[in-house]
């Protein structure tokens, strides 16, 4: 990791250019900001018909801080408020929320259910009068809620390990995750009674006020999963036809009983065979007796390398059912955390990066590029932007103003700085030192059971006991 230099010593447009030059990667990057109502941050977007007042997006993020039954905390109720203030125009599901209760990946997951139906109703009012009062205006602000179940990665109940559902039995990950026999493995009707808790969820949604919702595909959760799941048989493995089986009737049931609700997915475009740390921690590519590997959606059966062919066939799908926003992401956290959340410090149950991070964001880019280069008419979100850091908003102004991507999706970034975009599009300086250095504290405390949140750059967190708990665990 020594040779890889930190973002923040590249002080110079030059600086940046020479180092990503000698990476061998392409990003692209303009030398000064421009504000609002020039910048090409600060247009609109229209999605089924609903305007969209810029091109920053607040992805969703699995938070570890809602109470036991399902409902968000004031912990919850705060980083919403946050998300508020941002200045983002689109909140990409601001929360991934749970459509019944083994499908939680934490036993503080929200859940959606009519029981639970007032407390998200609260909560997207929360989001809604932060940015009212911040903003003045909230008619181009485009709220969803991201819908999911955890699958293979739940782990419903409180101090207990994980209970995964899967949609198959995966040679790599079954061993690495202790699972045996075929007691975690999901059946047709299994999946059949699911589906309806997703439809049921989405009209739920709707009635808290909710633009549109995400059905979650990424991530190695249960719908990317599936993706993926070409061993399986029934009718929901084997062809493309049945992988995607289970968003299809998703969206049908959503059509049919929340009309008027809009559908998005995060879709993550490409995925690689399992990582682990290797001999000196960096991470290595697990091996696999079973070649080509084919487990891995948009791989091409190398473990390690791009196919985007059901990728491109994944989004025309997804034009065909009239879905037009998709956010772009890539693996797992689980099992390939660099090439999903590129880092310099991985979390404690992760491995040294064995690529330059910023490898990783060109890599989720250039994916991203590809895809909207086929499909100009979807709207898609990007991801991967914060280890970006310092140079974040001037490679994203450049990507968005090459038609690279729509619109710019932040995630751990808006747990320390969240009025990031405000700031770019008001042409204030970066605050520096609130800028995400990937330090993965966010991902390591909820790996040890503790709340999620910027434990070093967020004040907030830094004054309560869990901020001494976390440092005695990483000790």
């Amino acid at each position: 990791m020594s040779h890889y230099k930190r973002v923040a010593q590249l002080r110079t447009p030059a600086d940046f250019r020479q180092y990503v030059d000698s990476l061998g990667i392409d990003l692209p990057l303009d030398d000064a900001l421009e504000s609002a109502p020039a910048s090409p941050l600060a247009q609109p977007l229209t999605a089924h018909g609903q305007a969209i007042g810029n091109r920053f997006c607040i992805l969703p993020m699995e938070g570890w801080d809602g109470t036991l039954d399902g409902r968000p905390t004031h912990l919850v109720r705060r980083r919403w408020q946050r998300f508020g203030l941002s200045g983002a125009k689109l909140i990409w599901g601001g929360e991934a929320v749970a459509v019944q209760p083994d499908g939680r990946a934490n036993p503080n997951q929200l859940l959606i259910n009519p029981d639970t139906l007032p407390d998200l109703i609260d909560l997207r009012q929360t989001l809604l009068t932060a940015h009212e009062g911040r903003f003045g205006r909230s008619d181009d602000l485009l709220i969803g809620l991201q819908l999911t179940h955890s699958g293979r990665f739940a782990r419903p109940v409180a101090k207990q390990p994980m209970q995964p559902r899967i949609a198959y039995h995966h040679p790599l990950l079954d061993p690495r995750f202790g699972i045996q026999g075929d007691d975690a493995l999901l059946t047709d009707a299994d999946l059949e009674a699911l589906i309806e808790h997703f439809i049921q969820a989405a009209v739920l949604a709707q009635q808290a006020g909710f633009h549109f919702v995400d059905i979650k595909h990424c991530h190695g959760y249960l719908g990317h999963e599936l993706l993926s799941a070409v061993d399986r048989p029934g009718r929901y493995g084997g062809s493309f036809e049945n992988r995607t089986r289970f968003l299809r009737d998703i969206v049908a049931g959503i059509r049919a009983q929340a009309p008027g609700l809009h559908i998005g997915v995060r879709l993550s475009a490409f995925d690689w065979i399992p990582f682990r740390p290797g001999p000196d921690h960096i991470g290595q590519a697990e091996a696999v007796d079973d070649q080509p590997y084919r487990y891995a959606f948009g791989g091409d059966g190398t473990g390690t390398g791009l196919d985007l062919s059901e990728p491109n066939a994944f989004l025309s799908l997804l034009e065909a059912l009239g879905i037009e926003l998709v956010c772009i992401t890539a693996g797992s956290p689980y099992y390939v955390p660099h090439i999903q959340r590129p880092a310099l410090f991985p979390p404690s149950d992760g491995y040294q990066p064995p690529e330059d991070p910023l490898v990783g964001v060109a890599r989720q880019m250039a994916v991203t590029a590809a895809l909207k280069r086929a499909h100009p008419n979807l709207l898609l979100v990007g991801s991967g932007y914060s280890y970006l850091q310092d140079w974040l908003p001037q490679v994203a102004q450049a990507a968005v103003r090459a038609g690279m991507v729509d619109s710019v999706g932040l995630g751990r970034m808006v747990l320390a700085y969240p009025d990031l975009p405000a700031d770019v599009l008001e042409g204030q300086p970066l605050q520096r030192k609130r800028l995400c250095r990937t330090f993965s504290d966010c991902t390591t405390a909820p790996r040890k059971g503790l709340i999620s949140g910027c434990y070093p750059l967020d004040e907030f967190y830094k004054q309560r006991p869990e901020y001494e708990q976390l440092q005695a665990l990483k000790g």
